[in-house]
C-alpha cells in the first residue's frame, strides 16, 4: 500500500503550494468528490522509486463550532484519520499563533507520526526564528520553502522513512501460477459494491475477514472460482457493527486510490439508475493512469426501462470514451443476473494485461501496418519504423524503434494500437506504445 501523507495547518501557510510541489500537478488524480468540501484534494507523488498519496486539506480550526469552518475541521480530522503521517505546516514569517497551538494539541492526541514543516523559511536554516516553533511540542522544526522547493526532499525522506518499501520482481510475480489475481471492486457509494461482494462470498464470510481499524484498512478477501485464486480488495468500507468510527465517512477516496494501485484488475461498478457521473469518470481516469486492467459492469440493469438503458449506454460512450478497450457488461448483483460473463471478462482482461508479445510477431505486424498506411511526412522527412518489441506487462508496453519517430502523430499511434490489439485480441487492458529514436553514432564526429 502507498503511504498516505496529510497536509494540515491553519489557512494561508502554503499547504496547497506544498501539495503542488509534492504531486507535481494539482489536478493529477481526482477532482472534487461528492460529499467532500472543495478544500480536500488527493494526489499521487513519487520520491525515487517510492510512491505515496498526499491529501491537501483546508484551513484547520479545531475549535470551530459552526458553519463552513466546522465542516473544514471535520474534513481535516478525516484526513488525519486516513493518513500514515501528518505534515503540520506553519508559517516561518508569521511565527507561532494561538491557532497553531490548538492544532498541535489535537495532533498530539491523534496517535500519528507528525512532522513540523516550517514553510516560507528561505535562507533560515540556522535562523533563531525557528526556535520558537519548539514550543508546539511536535518535535524538531524542519525549514522548507514550498514555492522554491528548498528542504522539501529532506521533509519527504523523514516522512517516508518508517514505512517499508518492498520492491518485488514484477515479471516473476506475474508468472507465478499460484499468485492470486488481485481484484478491486470500485465505484461511488451506493452503487452495489457491498451487495455484489456479499453475493459472491456470503455476508458472514466477508465479516470474518474484516480488518478492524481506521477506514484506510483495505478489506482483502481470499476467493477461488473454477480453480482460479482471487484476492478481492473491497472499497465499500464494510465494518463490523459496533466498530464503526463515527468520524469516518462511508466512502474513502484514499481507500479507493490505494485499492486501485494495489490491484491487478479493477471492476468499475456503475449504477444503471444514475448513469455515468463525474465521480465515475474520475475513478476511471485514475484506473487508466495507474495502467490497470479494467472491466465496466453496469449494475441494477433490471431496474431501468428501455429509455433509461439507452441513456446509460450513451453516457458510457461520452464520459468513458477513453476506456474504449474495456468490456461493458450488464448485471444485477441483487438478483444474481449476468455474473458469469463478468467473471469471464475479468479473466480475459488479466490474460490480456500479462500476455507475452513475441518480437518477431510485433515487428511483422508493424511492417504490415506501415505497408497498409505510412505515417505522414514531417517536412522533408518521413518517420521510419524499423522494429518493435515488448517493453513491459501489466499493462503491455510496445517499444517501436526507428528514425524521426518524434514526428509520429497520436492518430497514427492509435492506428498502430488498433492493429496490435486486433491481432493479439487484447481486451480490458491499456496498451502503451513508446517510440525510441535510433541515434546516428557519427552525427557528433565531424572532422
Amino acid at each position: 500500500m502507498k503511504p498516505v501523507l496529510a497536509l494540515v495547518g491553519r489557512p494561508n501557510v502554503g499547504k496547497s503550494t506544498l501539495f503542488n510541489r509534492l504531486t507535481k500537478s494539482r489536478d493529477a488524480i481526482v477532482a472534487d468528490f461528492a460529499g467532500l468540501t472543495r478544500d480536500r484534494h488527493y494526489g499521487d507523488g513519487r520520491l525515487g522509486e517510492r510512491e505515496y498519496i498526499v491529501i491537501d486539506t483546508g484551513g484547520f480550526e479545531p475549535t470551530a463550532e459552526s458553519g463552513i469552518y466546522k465542516e473544514m475541521a471535520k474534513q481535516t480530522r478525516q484526513a488525519v484519520a486516513e493518513a500514515d503521517a501528518v505534515v503540520f505546516v506553519v508559517d516561518a514569517r508569521a511565527g507561532v499563533s494561538g491557532q497553531d497551538h490548538d492544532i498541535a494539541r489535537f495532533l498530539r492526541t491523534a496517535g500519528k507520526k507528525v512532522l513540523l514543516a516550517v514553510n516560507k523559511a528561505e535562507g533560515m536554516r540556522e535562523a533563531p526564528q525557528l526556535a520558537e516553533f519548539h514550543e508546539l511540542g511536535i518535535g524538531e522544526p524542519l525549514p522548507v520553502s514550498a514555492s522554491h522547493g528548498q528542504g522539501v526532499r529532506s521533509l519527504l525522506e523523514a516522512a517516508l522513512e518508517d514505512f517499508p518499501f518492498a520492491q518485488e520482481d514484477e515479471d516473476a510475480a506475474l508468472d507465478d501460477p499460484d499468485r492470486p489475481i488481485r481484484l478491486a471492486v470500485a465505484g461511488r457509494p451506493n452503487v452495489g459494491k457491498s451487495t455484489l461482494i456479499n453475493t459472491w462470498l456470503g455476508e458472514e464470510r466477508l465479516v470474518a475477514f474484516d480488518q478492524p481499524g481506521t477506514t484506510r484498512d483495505a478489506i482483502s478477501v481470499p476467493f477461488e472460482r473454477n480453480g482460479q485464486k482471487f484476492e478481492l480488495i473491497d472499497t465499500a468500507g464494510l465494518r463490523r457493527k459496533g466498530r464503526v468510527f463515527e468520524a469516518i465517512e462511508k466512502f474513502s477516496v484514499v481507500k479507493t486510490l490505494q485499492a486501485i494501485a494495489d490491484a491487478n484488475v479493477v471492476l468499475l461498478l456503475v449504477d444503471a439508475t444514475q448513469g455515468v457521473s463525474d465521480q465515475d469518470a474520475h475513478i476511471a481516469g485514475y484506473v487508466l493512469d495507474a495502467g490497470r486492467a479494467v472491466v465496466i459492469a453496469i449494475n441494477k440493469w433490471d431496474a431501468v426501462d428501455s429509455y433509461q438503458r439507452e441513456m446509460v449506454q450513451r453516457s458510457i460512450e461520452q464520459r468513458l470514451a477513453f476506456l474504449k478497450f474495456a468490456p461493458v457488461l450488464y448485471m444485477s448483483a441483487l438478483k444474481r443476473q449476468g455474473l458469469g460473463p463478468v467473471w469471464k471478462a475479468i479473466a480475459d482482461a488479466w490474460g490480456s494485461a500479462t500476455r507475452n508479445l513475441p518480437t518477431p510477431v510485433l515487428t511483422r505486424l508493424l511492417q504490415e501496418a506501415v505497408q497498409f498506411q505510412q505515417p505522414k511526412r514531417s517536412g522533408a522527412f518521413r518517420p521510419k519504423l524499423r522494429y518493435a518489441h515488448q517493453g513491459g506487462r501489466n499493462p503491455p508496453v510496445i517499444v517501436i524503434h526507428g528514425n524521426s519517430l518524434e514526428h509520429i502523430t497520436d492518430t497514427y499511434k492509435r492506428f498502430l494500437e488498433g492493429r496490435f490489439r486486433e491481432h493479439f485480441k487484447l481486451t480490458g487492458t491499456p496498451l502503451r506504445i513508446e517510440m525510441k529514436v535510433s541515434r546516428n553514432p557519427f552525427v557528433e564526429k565531424d572532422s
